[in-house]
């Protein structure tokens, strides 16, 4: 590792998405309606399982937590993305660069544990209902929100201790819109590869770890499912489904990116912004167009605070 942090470099270059200035202006106004959409479309999901009482129930307790870790995953990102769609020079400081880094990982490593646990969640509910508010009580719904930020936290440190210290003195360009492990380390001056392999096994180790749990998970309430009854099959089939597209869309690319990279700079770039943007999007589209109590709380909502005098 050498004598700790050389680093002669005191900020990187961005390249962003694309060189030509017209197509910037273009994605400039796409993805700050994406962003805001993501911010309001979540906070609305957040707001409605708070105030409604209905929503009261481990498995909006999860999604709640799910739409506030989305927001930050696309906060920590975006809207540098979207002011570097403006400036000619897109730099980051080298502390800026840090700080990306450990939140991305802290927040999609948490996001990992958490999608395990609103697995575990539906495994009880249609494997084991009879049991289900003795096993799903408040403070095992705390502790599995407090155990993937636990996780997450740790899988982020794990990265920082061994990125902070390399050393940094010539080349500064990165060909992305925000700072990501995979090209900082190809930055350093020494030879990263061996580095390169254990931090991808290191983000691999979470990912896959979570996605065959998710996987298990999944295919025994699946198998439970067709066992049981038409109607209650159909509301947890829906369900499911929506959990498990949610997985796929956010899975895939972080094993394509950490665990399994293939180095083609495009499909990377592709990647990135679908986990940092397009999953914060999908997820409150799926959970809420799918899910009939989240539209009546929606439409409670309204009644309630549009309509005051009228029905409560």
């Amino acid at each position: 590792m050498g004598g700790g942090n050389q680093s002669a470099v005191s900020e990187f270059v961005l390249l962003g998405l694309c060189r030509s200035w017209n197509i910037q202006v273009l994605l400039f106004v796409i993805f700050l309606m994406l962003y805001l959409t993501i911010v309001s479309g979540n906070t609305v999901i957040l707001i409605l399982i708070i105030t409604d009482p209905h929503l009261h129930s481990p498995m909006y307790f999860f999604l709640a937590n799910l739409s506030f870790v989305d927001m930050w995953l696309s906060t920590v990102t975006t809207p540098k993305m979207i002011t570097d769609f403006l400036h000619e020079n897109k730099t980051i400081s080298f502390g800026g660069c840090m700080c990306q880094i450990l939140f991305v990982h802290f927040i999609a490593g948490s996001e990992m544990v958490l999608l395990v646990a609103m697995a575990y969640d539906r495994y009880v509910a249609i494997c084991k209902p009879l049991h289900y508010s003795t096993i799903m009580n408040l403070k095992r719904c705390a502790g599995l929100v407090l155990t993937s930020w636990a996780a997450g936290f740790m899988h982020a440190m794990s990265q920082m201790v061994l990125i902070v210290q390399l050393p940094f003195c010539g080349p500064r360009e990165m060909d992305s819109f925000f700072c990501d492990i995979p090209l900082v380390i190809k930055l350093a001056c020494m030879e990263s590869s061996d580095l390169g392999t254990l931090m991808n096994a290191d983000s691999g180790v979470v990912a896959v770890t979570c996605f065959i749990l998710l996987l298990i998970s999944y295919t025994y309430i699946l198998l439970t499912v067709r066992k049981s009854s038409k109607t209650g099959a159909s509301k947890a089939l829906s369900t499911c489904t929506a959990h498990i597209t949610v997985v796929v869309i956010f899975f895939v690319p972080c094993i394509f990116i950490y665990v399994w990279p293939l180095n083609i700079t495009w499909l990377d770039k592709f990647l990135a912004v679908f986990y940092s943007v397009i999953t914060p999007l999908l997820n409150p589209a799926i959970y809420t167009l799918r899910n009939k109590e989240i539209k009546t709380a929606m439409q409670r909502f309204r009644n309630y605070y549009m309509h005051p005098k009228g029905n409560h």
